[in-house]
Formats: C-alpha cells, sequence, structure tokens
C-alpha cells in the first residue's frame, strides 16, 4: 500500500468529503452567496486538518445548488491553505472530462500541496452534465471505461501513444507535469453494484465505495467481489486499499444525532436528486449494524469499527456538510472527532 499512501501502522485512516452543495439551511431557510459557500469550505479543510483529520476531498456538481463545478480550482485552494492533510476529488467525473487535462490539473496541485493530491474518478450520479458539456448519456459505460483507462495510462507513463473511441488519437505525447512522486494514487469510485467492483479489482486500483445507507453487511458482498476480482488479474489485493464513504453527524446522543442531521439530508436530496431520504430508513442509522455513523461519540466508534471488523478497509469518509449544515455544528462535529472518535478508532485498528 505504500504507492496509495496508506500507513497500516497508523489505524484507520478517516477522510471528510463534501460534495459542494450550496443549499439553504432547513432550519433557519438561510442561504450563503456562492463566495461564502466555496470560502467555507476551504475553511472547513482547514479546520479539519487542525483535528487531526488524514484526507480532506471536493466534488464536482454540474446542476443547480452546487459550487464547486471547478472542484479541482478549490482543491487548489485548499492545497495553499493547508499543510499536510491529503486532498483529492470526490469524485471527479471523468466521462465527461479530457484525463489528460484532469492529469495535469491534479499533478499540478500535488505539486502545490508537496505530494498530496489524489485523484476518485467517478461516472456520475446526477446525469445532467452530460448535455452540458456536449456528452451522450447512451455511452454512460463506455465513456467512463475508456477515459478511466486513459488517465492510468497517462499516470503510469510521461510519454503516451493512444487510439480511442471518444477521444483524439495521442501520438508520442508527454503529459506534463508529473507529480511530486512520480505518480498520483488514482482510485475508482463505486456506487454500491458489484460489477463496478469487480472491473476495479480487475485494473488493480484502489476502490472507493458509497455506503449511503442500509445494514454494512450487505456491502461486504461488493468488497470481496473487488478483492477476489483483484486475486484472480493477478494483482495483490492486500496492497490495493478500499475506502468506504457515508453520512456521518456526532452528537451528544444518538437521537439527537438523527433528529437534527435528518432534515439536512432529507431536504437536500430533494433539491440535488429529486427526492428525499425515507424518514423510518433514515431512523434505521441508529442501530450498531447500519452503515451510516451518526449518533453519539461512543456510538460512532462501534459503528466504526464494527465496519472495520466487516470489510478490513483501511480509510472511511464521512460526509458530515451536506443540506446546508451550519459551520459552527460542523466544528462540534470536528470536535468530537479530534477528541473522542479519532483516537479510540485509532487506537483498536493499528496494525502494532
Amino acid at each position: 500500500m505504500e504507492q496509495y499512501r496508506i500507513n497500516p501502522n497508523n489505524g484507520l485512516e478517516f477522510g471528510i468529503y463534501t460534495l459542494g452543495d450550496h443549499l439553504p439551511d432547513p432550519h433557519t431557510g438561510k442561504r450563503q452567496s456562492e463566495g461564502e459557500r466555496v470560502r467555507e469550505i476551504i475553511r472547513f479543510a482547514q479546520l479539519a486538518e487542525q483535528a487531526g483529520v488524514d484526507f480532506f476531498s471536493v466534488g464536482e456538481s454540474h446542476q443547480e445548488y452546487f459550487a464547486t463545478q471547478a472542484h479541482s480550482v478549490v482543491l487548489s485552494a485548499i492545497a495553499q491553505a493547508t499543510k499536510k492533510i491529503k486532498i483529492s476529488s470526490s469524485s471527479t467525473i471523468i466521462s465527461t472530462s479530457d484525463p489528460v487535462r484532469v492529469f495535469e490539473d491534479f499533478a499540478t496541485i500535488d505539486l502545490i500541496s508537496e505530494g498530496r493530491a489524489e485523484i476518485i474518478a467517478g461516472r456520475a450520479s446526477r446525469v445532467g452534465l452530460f448535455d452540458l458539456l456536449g456528452y451522450d448519456i447512451r455511452y454512460y459505460e463506455e465513456l467512463y471505461e475508456e477515459k478511466f483507462k486513459l488517465l492510468l495510462e497517462i499516470n503510469e507513463q510521461e510519454t503516451v501513444n493512444w487510439n480511442g473511441r471518444f477521444r483524439a488519437s495521442l501520438k508520442d505525447a508527454q503529459i506534463l507535469p508529473r507529480p511530486e512522486h512520480g505518480r498520483l494514487p488514482i482510485w475508482r469510485a463505486v456506487g454500491g453494484h458489484p460489477s463496478s467492483a469487480v472491473k476495479a479489482g480487475h485494473a488493480g486500483v484502489p476502490m472507493m465505495l458509497a455506503t449511503l445507507g442500509g445494514p454494512a453487511e450487505t456491502f461486504k458482498m461488493t468488497i470481496d467481489a473487488y478483492r477476489n476480482a483483484a486475486t484472480e488479474a493477478g494483482h495483490d489485493a492486500s496492497q490495493l486499499p478500499v475506502a468506504t464513504a457515508g453520512f456521518f453527524n456526532a452528537a451528544e446522543t444518538t437521537q439527537q444525532a438523527l433528529a437534527e442531521y435528518y432534515p439536512h439530508v432529507d431536504k437536500g436530496m430533494v433539491k440535488t436528486n429529486g427526492r428525499g431520504y425515507p424518514q423510518e430508513a433514515f431512523q434505521h442509522g441508529a442501530t450498531k449494524e447500519s452503515v451510516m455513523n451518526i449518533g453519539s461519540p461512543q456510538q460512532i466508534i462501534e459503528k466504526i469499527l464494527y465496519q472495520h471488523e466487516l470489510y478490513g478497509h483501511q480509510r472511511y469518509i464521512a460526509q458530515m456538510d451536506f443540506g446546508g449544515v451550519p459551520m459552527e455544528r460542523l466544528e462540534r462535529n470536528l470536535e468530537l472527532l479530534s477528541t473522542e472518535i479519532l483516537p479510540a478508532v485509532r487506537k483498536y485498528t493499528r496494525n502494532d
């Protein structure tokens, strides 16, 4: 796992991701300006670093109610504003991007940050950007597979010769600049279906798995499929990291954590996805077996350790910044992380 910059001796890595949504607080109806929201995300990354969080990532979504369409620009600002936290996309929609340009952008962010940049490459759960950027949604799968493969090839070699269906050919193309350590960690984003996980395993790349709700046990099949595919393809699955990502909110009690976060998730999903989150399903987050890490600090510690025992994963990425959650509540989450949750999780997941 050295090439992916995860040290198992430090225990499970803890990260934070934001989609860069620009939504009103459902409790107050107040909504920031776009500039305030972008600056808040940069400040949030700084505070996460101060709290001892390992990883911070920013997503792109090209539609109303989002502010980080140019997510690589925001990540560049975060690179300059921080010193040690790893930074990444969450995710870069490679299907509607030029892999050459993506690599140039993130290699530059890596140089600014002195070797802290990563890429999580996704396919898009919100598909309006296909029309906006001039791509045919009928080729949703084909676009992703071809462009992801090209991105990996660019990462492996400075001079590229390449022919494909959806992009002009490359002949002795020198792709510069190169990252601080020669290559970037590039992860495949997986939405939960085992078929995509199998492709990640066959390619021998690390996998970031979205786990937005339901019993944690249901996602084990996808992780097992990924590792089995990697082994079948001749890769050492033990050297390929897995990250899971999902909803997170810490409060004094589990019921408080659920009650205060549910309106943000429900109303936020209505505006950005067209449908809300069923309240009964969300209340299942109170159980230890739920994949949602929402609750009191002790409850969250137990959930994360339960998930780590199930998955044997190397990184967990929390989505606590969604649906207009105010900064004071994000700061409370970071304080509880720093003082209670992270010390316990690292103690019990270190590979001593």
